[in-house]
C-alpha cells in the first residue's frame, strides 16, 4: 500500500489521520473517452512528486494525515457499484473522519451523495462540471454517469457551476436559480457570489474534471471546450470552503493518457489545495 504523497507512514497511519482517501475505480458506463479506472494511480503517482508547502495557505496538509483505504473494486453492475459504495459511504461516515473520493466515473457520486444527505439536514451538493448529469436513467439505469446527480437533486439544494452541455430533457430537472452555465460566467466573478449565496451551510463538493477548460485538463472522457480556469476555481473553492462548510468531496472523470502528465499533476493539485481550503483555519 502506498502512502499520500509519498510521504513517512506514521503520517498517514489510520488511529492519527484526520483524512480518509476511499477510491472506486470504476469506468463501466463511460460512453466515450476511457479510462478512469486507471485515474487513481496517475493521481497517486502524480501526488509523490508535488511540493508539500502550499505556498497560498502557508501550510503542509499532509501534516493533517490522509490515509488510504482499500479500494472498492466491485464493478459487476452499475447497480452493484452503486449498493458497495453507498454502503461503504455509510460505514465510513460513523468514523468521524473527514471523508474524500476519487473515481472513476462520475457514477461513483451517486450513492456518496445518497449517504451524506442522509447524514446531513439541508446539505446543499456543490457540482463543478462541463455537464448538467440529470438524466433520470440512461442506457438503461439510473446508476450511470450521465444522472450522477439526478438524485441530488431530488433530495438535495443542487447547485451547479460551469456547465455547457446538456440534453434539452435535462432542462426540467435544473432547480431554478442554482445552475452557472459556462457562457454567463465568463468574464466576470459575480457567479462567485451567486452562487456561493445558494449554498446552504453544509456543503459536499463534486468536481468533474471536464469542468476545467481542455487546455489545461485534456485527460478526461469528455473534454468539453469553454471550462473554467485553474486560479478562477480555486479563487471559488477557497471562498466556498471559508464561507460554507464543506463536509466531504469527490473527485471524478481523470482519464490518464501518456501525452497529459499534466493532468495528472492537476488533479494532485486540486486535491491537495482542497484539504489545505478545508484545514486553513485548523492548524
Amino acid at each position: 500500500m502506498r502512502n499520500y504523497a509519498g510521504v513517512e507512514e506514521h503520517w498517514g497511519a489510520y488511529e492519527r489521520a484526520k483524512v480518509l482517501l476511499q477510491s472506486i475505480p470504476y469506468d463501466g458506463t463511460s460512453t466515450w473517452g476511457k479510462g478512469a479506472d486507471a485515474g487513481f494511480g496517475a493521481f497517486l503517482e502524480a501526488s509523490e512528486n508535488m511540493e508539500l508547502f502550499d505556498i497560498e495557505t502557508q501550510s503542509e496538509v499532509y501534516q493533517q494525515g490522509v490515509n488510504i483505504l482499500d479500494p472498492i473494486k466491485e464493478d459487476s453492475s452499475p447497480e452493484a457499484v452503486f449498493a458497495a459504495v453507498y454502503q461503504k459511504t455509510q460505514e465510513l461516515l460513523k468514523t468521524g473522519k473527514y471523508l474524500s473520493f476519487f473515481g472513476g466515473e462520475h457514477s461513483i457520486s451517486i450513492g456518496i451523495i445518497k449517504a451524506f444527505y442522509e447524514k446531513y439536514d439541508n446539505l446543499s451538493v456543490l457540482q463543478l462540471d462541463a455537464h448538467t448529469d440529470l438524466r433520470p436513467e440512461y442506457h438503461g439505469s439510473p446508476y450511470n454517469h450521465a444522472c450522477a446527480v439526478y438524485d441530488a437533486s431530488q433530495n438535495a439544494n443542487l447547485v451547479q457551476v460551469g456547465i455547457r452541455s446538456m440534453d434539452i430533457e435535462e432542462g426540467q430537472y435544473i432547480q431554478p436559480g442554482n445552475c452557472f452555465f459556462a457562457h454567463e460566467m465568463y468574464g466576470h466573478e459575480k457567479w462567485m457570489d451567486d452562487s456561493i449565496a445558494r449554498l446552504t451551510d453544509k456543503v459536499y463538493l463534486t468536481i468533474d474534471l471536464d469542468a476545467f477548460d481542455p487546455s489545461i485538463m485534456p485527460a478526461t472522457g469528455t473534454p468539453e471546450p469553454g471550462g473554467m480556469g485553474w486560479y478562477e476555481t480555486l479563487k471559488y473553492l477557497r471562498r466556498v470552503f471559508k464561507e460554507k462548510d464543506v463536509v466531504g468531496f469527490d473527485i471524478v472523470e481523470l482519464a490518464p493518457h501518456s501525452a497529459h502528465k499534466a493532468s495528472n499533476f492537476l488533479a494532485a493539485k486540486l486535491y491537495y489545495k482542497l484539504l489545505s481550503y478545508k484545514f486553513e483555519d485548523h492548524g
